[in-house]
């Protein structure tokens, strides 16, 4: 039996571990040093969208209206809460990562064993290694007996690899990944076996410590949305601010009134500035994010939900997120046959597994820990507990003698088990499947036809496992003795000298999630490609591809390759090639910002610290909620609180529905202040009566604000959001043919409004009385602009029918708010009114009917694919 070659060390000395302490410092990440509050609370509110807020405010409370100063409070609070999540976002992420990196740690100190914080950890410390234990450093091993580590955190792949010691001792750490190498991390978890490693990187120089640094150096952009909205509010407010100026001076040089010239001047600003941009933006992705959250999607940056129905690459990372994460027997060889298990279920009842594959199952069990840490013995021991209950080849009962671990000589492991109703030991050995033949001492045939199955299986991307079995009898002074008596000492020294019998195969596989090739084709029929990064092997990543419906899986580009292309030669590449494999952390990041650059909208899903920077850097970094580590949910735009794939699809459609609202919303703002602005401006210019005062402005913003805000956030996708392209990548929702049209639209409201009022006064109707005509046909065709662009492709009377019970309460409050300016006396002095008789108001609604019917051809002769260029520059 293969002996313990873990060797005695002396380790550093107590006052040698503290100079090297005090010289390199703490083996943890370093802390982002905390921004100044009064530094981040400047940069809040010297943003546009902010000072246009607080600018309205001020407006408001010059009016005296303190509770429209409050209203505008609030959403500056608002402003300032979301900012200051945003700025502390990557302190929490390198804060999770602090947390992963820095565990209890076992040391030899002294010549003896100390258990040490993981903090304390230096440069040639020698660590002591035992199944269950998470590595404090990057370290090279010194020792090792059958050594297996989980490094998913670092690789995102799931399945352990197996360590071996370097002829030479090796100075700098290799990168992690991969059988056979000397290396062990700092984070990663041991699975199986024992072993000794000096450290020889800690902190920052650690493989995860330069996840942390490219973490901390990624900078989040804003979208395109946030982008144009904020230049459309500065040059408004700017612009508004100096018309208003000028009308007032206007208006007191030519009626020699500077009171009311400065009214004039700020019931004007009030008209120009459209306020409704930054709330409706705030509000429609604050609701967004509240409606998609109701799926089971959690929104970490808001902006980036507008972004979703954008995406047009879609980079996912294969462990975890398109497959399970969990190891799963997936075919059976035995006797010639095979058994095809279902790939995404650990569950095989009895009557699906024929008696022939039974024996293969049962020495894969009694070859493997009764509670193990490797992911393939568990996901052995899970097949067992559901195929073989009620069986006699479950034997919970039995006794360990011994165990021959793997060793670089021999790529098998075998275990030696008794029990009172045993005349002999049993013996079931598995591992590499060559490994079991030569154990089998396998006639060249039968080899042959081994190898074959096992290049069949290890083709599909499949792991595959011999499983033997062998009986010894022990002696003992020449006669033979009970099994039960046996003991380690009675057993041959090597494996090699038992009788192994060939059972079979075990092929596992990480299954892939349920509802994922589904979310993936529709996400192509979307006009979404997807894109598979990983840091498998080509042939599990190629065929994991295929079971997803990913296009061309066959077409794969391995880290190695990548790093022997240049940004211009990778851009190319990633045109045809959509899955790249044995990618590193900083190989995922470079996809992602070689993507960005080449003009794409660029999700990116994971849920490993390797997938941090990634998810980060990406316009929408999308997180397993359930399995991801909190540096992958903290580095996010959104996490999948059930790890539900199709979920994404869902925040799309979320997305694009979004973005079209946005659309709708601007056309119906820029439509309804163009006679705002010119009701204002027109009749102090050819020195008529003053049209609207600010109490008209607010009445009016009664309506215009909760249409904007609740009508149109609540309109329902467009039929077919999910039926065509992303939008390009230059759409504006300031798009020029939707600014043309709404403006057009404004025009001739404004044009039927100036006609209500001139036309009132040339009838012989007082100033009061035609402004009380001009501003019932104003919300009048208000009212009608709502029908108009409550949809995009709809036709008009579709567009009416939608149900929608907001537009209901919206329209009915705003009626009845007229209707009682316009018949109650008491409300005439406030409003500037007089009273009316039905014939005139008759009139002017069905004159602003007529107009409502032109507004409707206008926006149908617009109604074509948007260009998506903008009229922001």
């Amino acid at each position: 039996m293969q002996a313990d070659h873990t060797g005695p060390e002396s380790g550093l000395s107590s006052p040698v571990a503290a100079q090297l302490l005090a010289q390199h410092g703490t083996n943890e990440l370093p802390t982002a040093k905390p921004q100044n509050v009064w530094r981040i609370a400047w940069k809040v509110i010297t943003e546009p969208m902010l000072l246009l807020l607080i600018a309205c405010g001020v407006i408001y409370l010059l009016l005296g209206d303190r509770q429209e100063a409050l209203v505008l409070l609030v959403f500056v609070f608002v402003i300032i809460g979301i900012t200051f999540f945003q700025e502390h976002k990557t302190e929490r992420a390198l804060e999770a990562l602090r947390d992963l990196s820095s565990p209890r740690a076992l040391v030899i100190r002294d010549g003896i064993p100390q258990r040490i914080a993981g903090r304390d950890v230096v440069k040639g410390d020698v660590l002591v290694l035992a199944e269950g234990d998470r590595v404090a450093a990057d370290a090279v091993l010194l020792s090792c007996l059958n050594l297996s580590m989980d490094e998913s955190l670092l690789t995102g792949e799931s399945v352990p690899v197996s360590k071996a010691l370097a002829e030479n001792e090796p100075t700098v750490m290799g990168q992690a990944g991969g059988d056979g190498l000397p290396f062990v991390f700092s984070g990663s978890l041991v699975v199986q076996g024992k072993g000794m490693a000096r450290v020889i990187a800690t902190g920052a120089e650690t493989a995860i410590g330069h996840i942390g640094q490219a973490l901390f150096a990624v900078q989040e952009e804003p979208t395109r949305v946030q982008r144009e909205t904020a230049q459309v509010v500065r040059v408004v407010a700017i612009a508004s601010i100096l018309l208003a100026v000028l009308l007032a001076c206007w208006y007191a040089i030519s009626r020699h009134d500077v009171l009311s010239g400065v009214l004039v001047g700020i019931t004007f600003a009030m008209a120009v500035i459209p306020e409704e941009l930054p709330v409706v933006l705030m509000l429609f992705l604050g609701i967004g994010a509240w409606r998609i959250a109701r799926q089971r999607v959690l929104t970490r940056r808001i902006p980036a939900i507008e972004m979703l129905g954008a995406t047009t690459v879609l980079c996912v990372d294969k462990t975890g997120t398109l497959t399970q994460n969990k190891m799963a027997v997936t075919q059976l060889y035995a006797q010639g046959q095979v058994f095809n298990c279902h790939p995404t279920s650990l569950s095989l009842p009895l009557s699906q597994l024929p008696e022939e594959f039974h024996e293969v199952i049962e020495y894969g069990i009694l070859s493997s820990h009764r509670d193990p840490f490797d992911p393939m013995e568990t996901a052995i021991l899970a097949c067992g507990e559901a195929s073989l209950k009620k069986t006699e080849h479950l034997h919970g009962d039995w006794t360990l003698v011994s165990e021959y671990p793997l060793s670089k000589e021999l790529l098998a492991m075998s275990r030696v088990w008794t029990s009172k109703d045993l005349a002999q030991l049993v013996i079931a050995a598995k591992g590499a499947p060559e490994a079991i033949a030569d154990l089998c001492h396998l006639d060249p045939a039968a080899l042959q036809t081994i190898t074959a199955e096992t290049d069949r299986m290890a083709a599909q991307g499949l792991r595959v496992l011999g499983v033997a079995k062998a009986q010894f009898s022990t002696r003992d002074s020449g006669k033979q003795l009970p099994a039960i008596q046996a003991t380690a000492e009675h057993l041959p020294p090597i494996q090699h000298d038992f009788e192994f019998e060939f059972i079979g195969l075990i092929a596992l596989a990480d299954p892939v999630r349920d509802g994922v090739p589904a979310a993936i084709a529709e996400c192509q029929s979307a006009g979404i490609r997807v894109v598979m990064i990983t840091g498998d092997y080509p042939a599990t990543a190629s065929n994991i591809a295929a079971q997803c419906g990913i296009v061309s899986p066959e077409k794969v580009m391995t880290g190695s390759q990548i790093n022997q292309l240049s940004d211009t030669e990778l851009q190319n590449a990633v045109k045809t090639v959509s899955v790249f494999c044995r990618v590193a952390p900083e190989q995922k990041l470079r996809l992602v910002n070689v993507l960005k650059s080449a003009g794409e909208i660029v999700a990116m899903t994971g849920d490993g610290v390797n997938d941090a920077p990634a998810l980060k850097s990406a316009h929408i970094g999308i997180a397993m909620g359930k399995r991801g580590t909190d540096v992958a949910r903290e580095s996010a735009s959104m996490v999948l609180l059930d790890d539900d794939f199709f979920s994404i699809v869902a925040a799309i459609r979320s997305g694009r529905r979004i973005f079209d609202n946005l659309r709708k919303t601007i056309a119906f703002i820029i439509a309804v202040h163009v006679p705002v602005v010119g009701m204002s401006l027109i009749p102090v210019m050819l020195g008529w009566p003053v049209v609207l005062m600010p109490v008209h402005i607010l009445v009016l913003q009664l309506m215009i604000d909760p249409t904007c805000s609740l009508v149109f956030e609540a309109e329902t996708e467009e039929p077919d959001s999910m039926r065509k392209p992303p939008r390009a990548t230059d759409a504006s929702i300031f798009d020029r043919r939707v600014v043309y049209m709404a403006g057009i639209q404004g025009l001739v409201l404004l044009a039927t409004v100036l006609l209500v009022f001139k036309g009132s006064m040339e009838w012989g109707y007082s100033d009061h009385q035609a402004r009380a005509l001009a501003l019932t046909s104003m919300v009048a065709g208000n009212i009608g602009l709502v029908f108009i662009h409550r949809s995009l492709s709809r036709n008009f009377w579709q567009s009416v029918l939608l149900p929608n019970p907001v537009i209901w309460w919206v329209i009915g409050s705003t009626c009845t708010l007229m209707a009682l300016a316009l018949s109650m006396p008491a409300l005439h002095q406030l409003f500037y009114f007089e009273a009316l008789q039905l014939k005139p108001l008759l009139a002017t609604l069905a004159i602003t009917l007529m107009s409502t019917g032109l507004l409707v051809a206008i926006k149908y002769g617009y109604q074509q694919p948007v260009s998506g260029h903008s009229i922001v520059r």
